[in-house]
């Protein structure tokens, strides 16, 4: 019961002392703003540059995932960074084709689906008087919806005897259909490829920008055996790859192993014998840009936290002197029996609610200009929760560190001398 009592009123003093710190802030309004400025400035720095690293992180993963988790992608070419990159080592290595991936599909069992798939040269599109330029396409194996994610707005994907025929059907995406079909549905539609007619036979929904570029928004897709009127398929000036997707409680890791196995009995390499395919996996791409992305993180701390580091600075002078002003009335509330953490805590909770200000409209502007790229730009800015709660912890903690010296003087003031001050 005792502790009780001393809780509550514990809890009764802090009430008091924020409506005491709200009315000393209310007081001296220009002071107040000008003392929370650095702050604001601090908060804003280190929460936009946050809230931008997290939502480029966040396209970038998503534009990863589309790609697949559990997605192992076969080709000459490694993904791999850097200066060092040998690219005259890989020019020369064989591209899969489609009989390796007839092979593969045959030995491998951890797999769920696989695909060839083989980019084509940008191209235009045409129907009657209107034309889509410099589209991106892809010639691409029966079991491309398998490992790929994609929606259909309308539609369908090629049937199993379109795939094999070679015959002349494709699929496009939003952005094709809106140059070509801007109030016209765009299925069962000639239009023209290199001076041939394809009907269309499904549209891919909208998936709008992609940091890697792999938007199916552009882009059209058409059999792999009807690319071979444009181009030799089996060349080796082709880029070609083949993604395999691992079967459900498969980790990719293991498939990878898998795979490089059986690719290696499908070209007859010698134990010995160094690889001419690499195997490439998701993580690679994400990795090396999740450092970067630390690297800007770590940037906007440093900017950041100078502008907090002298708004602290600022939050403690305004203390200093606002301890001068009102030393003869802390002089009587300590000669009423006022305890001396009664005192830290009335100027302690001041200065949280200063830094507490200050944060909050550093964070409502961070709030307000996302809003305004995501309207304007078309751009996925956003401000998670995390961010906010940081925002308002690094605040709070400005407020203790910057007001505990001026509480701490205040509260060991001599009643007597206080109320003698002048």
């Amino acid at each position: 019961m005792h502790k009780k009592n001393e809780i509550s009123v514990v809890i009764g003093q802090l009430v008091e002392s924020a409506i005491a710190a709200v009315y000393a802030l209310k007081s001296n309004p220009v002071r107040t703003f000008l003392s929370t400025l650095g702050i604001t400035i601090g908060i804003f720095c280190i929460i936009m540059v946050l809230s931008i690293v997290d939502s480029l992180e966040k396209n970038l993963q998503d534009s990863v995932d589309s790609l697949g988790k559990d997605v192992a992608i076969i080709e000459k070419w490694p993904w791999e960074f850097g200066s060092t990159y040998k690219w005259w080592k890989y020019i020369n290595r064989p591209n899969p084709t489609l009989d390796e991936l007839k092979k593969l599909e045959e030995q491998v069992s951890l797999a769920k689906s696989m695909a060839l798939s083989i980019n084509l040269p940008s191209l235009t599109i045409k129907y009657s008087n209107l034309s889509a330029e410099n589209v991106s396409g892809m010639a691409v194996s029966q079991g491309f919806p398998g490992v790929r994610d994609f929606e259909l707005e309308d539609g369908r994907f090629f049937s199993e005897n379109e795939s094999k025929n070679g015959e002349q059907v494709v699929l496009i995406g939003s952005a094709i259909a809106e140059n070509l079909f801007p109030s016209l549905r765009a299925t069962d539609r000639l239009v023209s490829i290199k001076g041939k007619k394809f009907k269309v036979v499904g549209l891919f929904k909208k998936e709008g920008e992609s940091m890697l570029n792999n938007s199916m928004d552009n882009v059209f897709i058409i059999p792999i055996k009807t690319a071979a009127n444009f181009l030799r398929i089996n060349s080796n000036m082709v880029n070609s790859r083949i993604q395999v997707k691992a079967k459900e409680g498969v980790t990719v890791n293991l498939l990878e192993n898998e795979l490089k196995g059986v690719m290696r009995s499908i070209r007859k390499l010698r134990p010995n014998e160094e690889a001419d395919f690499a195997i490439n996996k998701t993580t690679l791409l994400s990795k090396p840009l999740k450092s970067l992305f630390s690297v800007v993180s770590l940037g906007g701390w440093i900017i950041g936290l100078f502008a907090i580091l002298v708004g602290g600075f600022g939050i403690a002078n305004i203390m200093f002197v606002s301890v001068k002003e009102r030393t003869q009335q802390i002089g009587i509330q300590k000669s009423l029996g006022a305890k001396n953490y009664f005192i830290l805590i009335e100027f302690l909770v001041e200065s949280i609610i200063l830094c507490l200000v200050g944060g909050t409209i550093g964070l409502i502007a961070v709030f307000f200009i996302t809003i305004g790229v995501k309207h304007y730009l078309d751009l996925n800015l956003f401000l998670s929760s995390a961010n906010i709660i940081t925002g308002l912890f690094v605040s709070v903690s400005i407020g203790i560190v910057s007001g505990f010296i001026p509480a701490y003087s205040a509260s060991q003031l001599d009643p007597v001398e206080a109320i003698r001050a002048k």
